[in-house]
Parts: C-alpha cells; structure tokens; sequence
C-alpha cells in the first residue's frame, strides 16, 4: 500500500517516465477542421506528448485532439474580439507555467525539447491561454458579482463541514505493465463509471486488483489522513461515503479508491452562534400572538408595533450563552423574521429573530486577532492547516468559480456553433 501511495505522490511529477516514440508518416497532414482551422496529424502528437510529460501519462490521441479543438475555439473567439496575444504576454505566460515546476522559461522549453516536444507546442498553448483569459476578462468579469450573503453561506458551509481526520477507504491496484496501460486505464475508468457499492467494489478488487488486500476486496483499516500523502489528501477528501475516485495513473499501476466511511471534528468554536434578535414587553399573550402574526421582518415590527410601542422595542446581537435562558430557548425554533413570545406569567415579551451567524464569521468581520503565544513570550500568528480562509479569499474563490463557469459555458456554446469535419 505504503509503495503505490507514494507513487501517486510522484505522477503528477512534471518530466517523469518516458514517452513512446511516435510514427513520422504524414505528420503534417490535417486530420481535423474546425471552422476552417486546420489540426494536423504532427499537432495531435506533440499535444498529446506534451499532456504526458505533464502528468497525464495515459493521453490518448482523441483527447489531444479535443484540447487542440478547444484552444482553436479559444483563439477564434479572440479573433472575433480583435485580441491578438503579444510576444511579452506569450514570455509571461511561460514563465509563469515554467515556475511550476520551479525552472525558468528557457530551462522549460530546453526540457521539453529534449522529450521530444517542440517549442512551437508550448506557444500555442500559451498563446491560446493568453488570449481566453483576456476574452473572459473583458466579457464576463465586469456582469461578475459577489455578494457578501454569498460570502457568509460559503463560510458557514466552511465552518459547519468536519476537518476529516481519519478515512476508511478500499483499494483497487490494477497492474498496468509496460503495453498494458491503456487497457488497465480503460478497466478502471469503467468500474468508477459504475459507480458501485461496497460490495461490487469489493467483488472489482478480488478479482482485478494486485495488491495483498485483494482477497479481502481492497478493504483497509481506518487511517489518519495525516498519515497519508499530501497528494492524496485531496483526492480523498473530496469523496462522501460510498463514492470512488477517479482513476490515478502510477508507474506501472492504475489505482482506484473507495470511500466506505469518514471521521472528522469541528473546528474550535464551530458550533457557537450569533444571534440579532428584537424583543419587546406586552401586557398579555394576545397582545404578543397578535404583533407576531402581523410582523414579517424585523424592520416590519417597528411598523406594526406602532411609534409608542417602537420606541419600547430592544434589539441586540448576543452570542448564545450571553442571551437569557427563556428567550434563547424560544429563539432556537425561530426563522430569520419569525416572532414568537415567551410567558412569564404577569408580562410577556415578544421575540423576533433577524438572523443567527456562527460566532467564527462574526469574529473576522470584527477583526479579532487570533495569535499563539509561546513559553517563550513571543507572540506568534502562524495559520493552522485548518484555518478558515478570510472574507477576501473567500470572496475570490467564489467570484474565480463563477468566472470559470461562464468560461465552461462558453467554450460548450462556441463548439456547439463550430463547424467542425474531418477530411
């Protein structure tokens, strides 16, 4: 186990294992067309050469074929916009994708030739990249918008979720001998597209899979995750319970995990909440049932409670261990804007709810420093691994899915209109 865990740390490892060498014939003769756009047969090579060097050992030539349709798309749009991408944005960018693998341009592009892949196959890449990012810049990010109620429900989503800490997963290790990955790539896509049980998965792993936990259908013992590769923590952690991953590609392997179940904890404070809530004392429970029935929000209640009244009205943001037993008890089975009313025998008060937040989310909107201080009296404010991101991060995230999904959106609506046909 410990052997493929570690492998699947080192696939993604840029310039890793080599590459099959490839037939000369007819290099340059177009095998597509898209939008009178020509792709030839020595493109779709050195695309599909270039994806395996950068990871995906098993590209096939089809898959290199529809990320060159895609840049091409890409491209065209820039033409329709007047966007042509300059030499010193084309350096940029491929410095920028060099300091990834923490060599320059020029050591990237010298790599890349002796494996075989032309200079020319970095550029338009490149280029074509440049130019979709300036063609959503300049579409779709000034109609983008982030609230901050969106901001509020992607960090109580955040605080509300378990740090998982343990995981407890089966394994199906299909051997992929030199020849042999396709076929074994193939095998593991279709048994994770099945999408299957504990015990089709179990039954998957007896009869495919090379590793010592096959005969007990690849079923592993619980595991801290922070025993586990970096790199599969990820993986793993973007499982629920009773899904499988997709196929991970390892010399001389592909493997495929089960999630059968996860333990996790809540953050420090998690479960803490703030509540923004009015309250108003009324002669009788008629009086309170009465307002309560007519008042939809909180700043309807100033309203029907009349300008007597109003001026009596007491709001308040209070954690829940700050608010009276009475009031916090009924404030519990309360919406944001419903009104109900506690008893005490000679008064009542009515009660509304305006919102309830985790504590954690006020906290940063006030800006409270959390700092460590060690033995030794220096103060440190060092993030843990499990620290919530701040509103700004937060912020950027969300406005970054949204612009990735106008870009999905329109590079589907740009290859439904292509014309595209093969000689």
């Amino acid at each position: 186990m410990r052997h493929f865990l570690s492998g699947i740390a080192m696939a993604a490892a840029l310039l890793t294992g080599s590459v099959a060498p490839v037939l000369a014939q007819n290099l340059f003769e177009p095998v597509i067309y898209i939008n009178d756009s020509a792709i030839t047969r020595y493109e779709v090579q050195q695309r599909q050469r270039f994806m395996q060097i950068l990871g995906a050992q098993q590209t096939t030539a089809k898959e290199a074929e529809d990320a060159l349709i895609q840049d091409r798309l890409r491209s065209f749009a820039g033409k329709q916009m007047g966007l042509i991408p300059s030499e010193e944005g084309i350096q940029r960018g491929t410095d920028e994708f060099a300091s990834r693998a923490n060599l320059s341009g020029p050591e990237f592009i010298a790599r890349l030739e002796q494996a075989g892949v032309d200079a020319s196959t970095l550029r338009d890449f490149i280029a074509a990249g440049t130019v979709w990012r300036e063609v959503i810049r300049q579409r779709f990010v000034p109609l983008i918008s982030v609230s901050d109620a969106e901001v509020d429900q992607d960090l109580k989503r955040q605080i509300e979720t378990p740090i998982l800490t343990r995981v407890l997963i089966s394994e199906l290790i299909i051997p992929a001998p030199p020849g042999q990955e396709q076929q074994a790539l193939n095998l593991a896509r279709r048994i994770a597209a099945s999408q299957p049980s504990d015990n089709q998965f179990a039954a998957a792993a007896r009869e495919y899979s090379a590793s010592e936990s096959a005969p007990a259908g690849g079923r592993l013992a619980w595991m801290e995750v922070d025993n586990l590769p970096p790199g599969l923590r990820p993986v793993l952690a973007g499982l629920q319970p009773g899904q499988v991953s997709q196929p991970l590609t390892v010399p001389g392997a592909v493997v495929l995990f089960y999630m059968r179940d996860t333990q996790g904890t809540l953050r420090p404070g998690a479960k803490e909440q703030l509540l923004d809530y009015m309250t108003l004392r009324l002669a009788s429970t008629t009086e309170a049932a009465t307002l309560a029935a007519r008042a939809t929000s909180c700043s309807d209640l100033y309203v029907q409670a009349g300008a007597q009244a109003a001026a009596q009205i007491q709001r308040q943001t209070l954690s829940q261990g700050q608010i009276p037993t009475l009031i916090a008890t009924r404030l519990a089975s309360l919406d944001d804007d419903e009104a109900g009313y506690v008893n005490y025998g000679n008064s009542v008060d009515l009660v509304m709810l305006c919102s309830r937040r985790p504590a954690l989310i006020a906290e940063m909107e006030a800006e409270v420093a959390t700092t460590a201080q060690p033995e030794d009296g220096v103060e440190a404010a060092i993030p843990g691994a499990n620290a919530l991101p701040s509103r700004e991060q937060v912020r950027d995230a969300i406005f970054n899915r949204k612009a990735n999904a106008a870009a999905d959106a329109y590079l589907q609506e740009l290859l439904a209109d292509a014309i595209i046909r093969r000689p």
